[in-house]
């Protein structure tokens, strides 16, 4: 059983909730810390760390004399842009699918602990989709979740929606780190991809943030003579 988060994440959360489930959109003010404090009964020093904390991570901006703001999405700016991947496929005219391979919670190794910043054995959500681009496997997404910043995860039907698109509702982008790299196709992810053993591939490993926290560290595979990934800054 995970251990109940501290009152100033509590608050954190309920924040960024809000903000993802679209009540508080961009550019709009939210409650000030003293409604705050009457609401969760708590010191307004715990809700003036939670507003500050969600300031620094720039969920959330101050202006002075006026109040607390929904920050803009940071999202819109990195290098490589966070797209979903059914999105793409329709934009080119083509039909998506997907076939969800596997959607369980796991511990996390060691490795994974490190990445999401959390205690080995730490209970993590895990998937692993191929997506279809006209019937032809085009990713192969394999992916992890911190349950923290998405705890509806594993009841979502993703041959209907993406992961992307139930965690940008869940868990708004706050920054993300990204390695590409090309490398031979193993074995499985091969017979997965429909392409031989060894093929290139262009791999994308992507690990994400918000409010604070890792909420994805996700790995795609994607066949070399299919992929192009573009950006700008």
């Amino acid at each position: 059983m995970q251990e109940k988060s501290p009152i100033f994440q509590q608050i954190k959360d309920y924040l960024v909730a809000e903000i993802a489930s679209g009540r508080w959109k961009e550019g709009e003010l939210v409650p000030s810390e003293q409604a705050l404090v009457r609401q969760f009964g708590v010191s307004r020093m715990t809700v003036n760390r939670a507003v500050r904390e969600l300031t620094a991570e720039q969920v959330l901006v101050r202006r002075q004399g006026s109040g607390t703001y929904v920050a803009p999405q940071k999202y819109q700016g990195t290098l490589v842009e966070i797209r979903n991947i059914a999105d793409e496929i329709r934009a080119r005219g083509k039909l998506h699918a997907s076939r969800v391979l596997a959607l369980e919670e796991k511990s996390a190794d060691d490795t994974l602990a490190a990445e999401f910043d959390l205690e080995p054995g730490a209970t993590l959500f895990h998937s692993l989709i191929v997506h279809f681009e006209n019937e032809a496997p085009v990713q192969l997404e394999d992916r992890w979740v911190n349950p923290a910043c998405a705890p509806a995860y594993l009841e979502q039907d993703f041959s209907r929606i993406t992961p992307n698109e139930h965690l940008m509702a869940s868990a708004p982008l706050q920054g993300a780190t990204y390695a590409i790299e090309a490398q031979p196709a193993p074995t499985a992810e091969a017979r997965l991809l429909a392409v031989e053993a060894g093929a290139p591939c262009l791999v994308l490993h992507r690990r994400t943030t918000s409010a604070g926290r890792v909420a994805s560290v996700a790995t795609m595979w994607h066949p070399g003579h299919l992929a192009r990934f573009t950006g700008s800054v």
